[in-house]
This record gives structure tokens, sequence and C-alpha cells, in this order.
């Protein structure tokens, strides 16, 4: 019917995959968001929500780095894991 082997490595290669993405699709809201980050604004009273703005961007990029941080190791480990799964398929073959 099916073969376990490449069950296996089907399902660790999608799963890599689809964190890849997703780290992907977080690294480039990030970039969205600092596109929009100011470094330095001077302002006064009357533009108070200017200063709002930039500080719930700044509040979003850095909820961002934990998430990311995590993606990037997952998306690591399964890349190595798929690779040494591969490797070790290939040399149990011959």
């Amino acid at each position: 019917m099916f073969d376990v082997k490449s069950l296996v490595l089907t399902l660790l290669s999608s799963s890599w995959g689809v964190i890849t993405v997703v780290l992907i699709g977080a690294l480039v809201y990030r970039g969205i968001l600092s596109t929009k980050e100011d470094d330095q604004i001077f302002l006064d009273d009357a533009e108070q929500h200017y200063y709002e703005e930039q500080q719930a961007i700044i509040a979003r990029m850095s909820r961002l780095k934990g998430p990311i941080i995590a993606l990037s190791l997952v998306s690591g480990i399964l890349f190595l894991t798929t690779v040494g799964v591969w490797i070790y398929q290939g040399y149990s073959s011959f």
C-alpha cells in the first residue's frame, strides 16, 4: 500500500515547509512594521497620536521576536531531521 519510510520523509519535509512559510510570513510582517517605525519623532501635544502609533508598532515588533525565534529553531530542527532521515534511508537502501 504505502511505504512507511517515504511517508515519514514526506511528513517531515511537509511540516518543515509549512513552518518555514509561516516563519517567512512573520519576517515579512516584521519588515513591513519596521518600515513604519521612525527612529526619532519630535512632536508637540497636538500630535500625541503619532507617538502612540509608534509605541504600538514597537510593541507589535517586540511581540514578534519570540515567535520568530521559536519558528526559526523548529524550522532548523525539522530541516536537520529531514536531511538526517533522508541520508539514513539512502544508506539503508544499499
